[in-house]
């Protein structure tokens, strides 16, 4: 796929975003069209960097949004990669709706698309969190069943199964991948790293859920990237691939590490009402990838971590205008209205 036109959805998103540059970086003669509908979590200044590359387009755009899709496919695409969803859990318990919309009902756009315009990869970015909760023991494997404990992972847990049965159906050649928790640059800061880093440097608490033994999986954005590029080109279709750093924490060792980092003591933590359904602990055996396409993580979690702290101290700006509201002006200001941004705009 080094001369390919590929469509990433999502793409002014945090997964999003650092996935477009690595494709840039990494497939000089292919071209990049990144969608997103800039809702509350998308920021196009996330893309400021690849404005000026002439592979690369934006087009603003829901993916549930058949009349803004329809020109983009019917340009050519060779793979389509699915980064766009409604992604936090909170933000599902308060409604839902949006999650269905997004994450169930644009999928299957985006597929019927894809189907009509004979794309050759369609590749969606799923989560563990689909698997439901893991007890102290075992990992999650392809084969686990689906057991969505929240709205969100629901949606999700129901988008994976719509492609697989295009693929089973159609022979749509589809890919699906399942992450643990990202951590890295760009991270909208609702998430439990940018948070507590930007709360702290606010001099403000952290709020941390329950008892802060919930153990999640950590894996930085750029290992995740490196492994969707390894799925997207020599994955099979009709497989899902899980994605884990190998680097299993609780979230209160989490927020020490942080705390510590930017020299804080504990009191700095606010232990609040843990939220409905939360799931204990995740794990991904990631035995699949790493045998099958040579994928493995490879940013050690202590050095990944505090560089992403140092990246948060050095880009106050960015992340200020996001909890401001402010960020929501940037592409008005830089680009106006209309719903095309890029080289060839």
């Amino acid at each position: 796929m080094n001369d390919k036109t590929i469509l990433v959805t999502g793409a002014a998103g945090f997964i999003g975003s650092n996935f477009v540059r690595l494709l840039l970086d990494r497939r000089p003669e292919g071209r990049v069209i990144a969608l997103d509908a800039l809702t509350y979590a998308g920021n196009l200044e996330n893309l400021a960097d690849c404005a000026s590359d002439g592979r690369f387009r934006f087009v603003r755009g829901d993916i549930g949004d058949v009349k803004v899709l329809t020109p983009v496919f019917a340009e050519g695409l060779d793979a389509v990669v699915n980064f766009a969803a409604e992604t936090h859990v909170d933000r599902s318990i308060l409604g839902a709706q949006d999650f269905v919309r997004t994450n169930i009902v644009g999928v299957q756009v985006l597929l019927d698309l894809a189907r009509g315009h004979e794309v050759r990869r369609f590749l969606q970015i799923s989560t563990d969190e689909v698997y439901g909760s893991l007890g102290p023991e075992g990992k999650f494997t392809e084969r686990t069943p689906l057991s969505p404990n929240s709205p969100y992972s629901a949606s999700k847990a129901s988008a994976d199964l719509l492609i697989q049965a295009y693929h089973e159906t159609f022979g749509l050649p589809t890919l699906i991948t399942r992450c643990s928790n990202n951590y890295g640059p760009y991270q909208f800061p609702e998430k439990l790293v940018p948070l507590f880093v930007t709360n702290l440097l606010e001099n403000r608490k952290v709020p941390l859920y329950g008892d802060g033994m919930n153990v999640r999986d950590w894996i930085h954005v750029e290992d995740h990237c490196e492994a969707v590029l390894a799925v997207l080109e020599r994955g099979a279709p009709g497989q899902v691939y899980n994605i884990g750093g190998e680097r299993e924490l609780p979230n209160i060792e989490i927020a020490r590490a942080i705390l510590s980092h930017l020299d804080r003591d504990e009191s700095s933590i606010e232990y609040v009402k843990d939220r409905p359904g939360h799931d204990r602990r995740y794990a991904m055996d990631i035995t699949r990838i790493a045998t099958e396409l040579d994928w493995r993580p490879r940013i050690d979690f202590e050095q990944g971590l505090a560089g992403t702290i140092d990246w948060y101290v050095a880009n106050g700006p960015w992340w200020q205008r996001i909890k401001t509201g402010e960020y929501r002006t940037y592409y008005e200001r830089q680009y106006g209205p209309g719903g095309v941004v890029g080289a060839e705009a």
